[in-house]
């Protein structure tokens, strides 16, 4: 069950029957090793230490199993291991457990000596039972709860982290005042134009906001991952060139059935496009670009993302039918 003070220290709900390997041996070996011991836990991870009971890494269940038995476990363990600190509180812990997702942890000392190990059962009555009752996504959720009930010390702080990224949406807000006074003549020759803002600015969030949640969703580690930001900008910039397709496409064709002007239809439906695919990819950089400021993205990203993606759907919009219409 979750503690009832989460800032109780972590040290006194770590498990100590935890599965160990010595990073000399072989995989022949260290499975005639696990066959004569008790693996008492319900969730099985094999840390791998040397001769000082150092943490080195991670073996994978799998990667065990299927390895040749001559092959050494330091050519197939993971040491990129994810350990937790003693000296955390049981919060800071809950807080591991949202972020990346992991069943179990090991619990290291200041010289990084393996001494324990903190799983997912420490918050749930069982671990196993969880497919019957919820799903695991739902534990993790549910970890989460708590953890954003306890940082909720007092409205005055909660305030104070809030509204300082509220401000960006001010501030997007007036410079999409002002953005729209430039082009004030535009909009008095081609009234129309003002008819399609709010489908405009609506898209351009929408489609913000779901890239946005996706990153968030994957931002999982600590660090920010070249290669994974990457393949997220790939992935994003197809998805939102369709999106932007589809949706400049529809309301293009809306505008001109409704209008018959081709070009007004077109400014509108480019307009879009380009708003779209911006968006989608400011939903996957700026979370990123948070995150690798340490600040967390759930929080900061929203605001900023909105700002941005209104002011550019709006000089875009603006620019592109100014091109195209006088």
């Amino acid at each position: 069950m979750v503690p009832d003070d989460l800032s109780q220290p972590l040290s006194g709900y770590v498990r100590r029957d935890f599965t160990t390997l010595k990073v000399n041996l072989c995989v022949g070996e260290a499975l005639q090793t696990l066959r004569s011991t008790l693996v008492a836990e319900k969730i099985v991870y094999f840390y791998v230490i040397d001769d000082d009971n150092h943490l080195l890494g991670v073996v994978p269940t799998r990667r065990l199993l299927m390895s040749a038995p001559q092959t050494l476990i330091r050519d197939i363990m993971v040491s990129n291991v994810i350990s937790i600190p003693l000296t955390m509180s049981v919060l800071d812990a809950c807080e591991f457990f949202v972020m990346h997702r992991l069943l179990a942890f090991p619990v290291v000392d200041a010289e990084n000596h393996l001494v324990g190990v903190v799983d997912v059962s420490l918050f749930t009555d069982e671990i196993f039972g969880v497919t019957e009752k919820q799903t695991a996504e739902d534990v993790f959720q549910l970890i989460g709860l708590r953890v954003a009930q306890a940082r909720r010390v007092s409205p005055l702080i909660d305030f104070q982290h809030r509204f300082p990224w509220l401000l960006s949406n001010i501030a997007g807000g007036l410079a999409c005042a002002f953005i729209a006074g430039h082009y004030e003549a535009l909009l008095d020759s081609v009234i129309v134009l003002a008819l399609f803002i709010p489908i405009v600015l609506a898209l351009s969030e929408s489609v913000s906001m779901q890239s946005m949640s996706i990153t968030v969703q994957s931002l999982r580690d600590t660090h920010v991952q070249i290669p994974q930001l990457l393949r997220s900008l790939r992935i994003e910039l197809l998805t939102a060139i369709l999106l932007g397709i589809a949706c400049g496409g529809a309301v293009g064709a809306v505008a001109l059935a409704w209008q018959h002007q081709p070009m007004v239809s077109l400014a509108i439906g480019g307009a879009i496009a380009l708003a779209i695919v911006s968006a989608c990819l400011l939903g996957v950089l700026i979370p990123t670009a948070i995150r690798a400021l340490k600040v967390d993205p759930r929080i900061a990203a929203g605001p900023v993302v909105l700002a941005t993606a209104d002011i550019l759907t709006l000089l875009f919009y603006f620019n592109l039918s100014a091109q195209l219409l006088t």
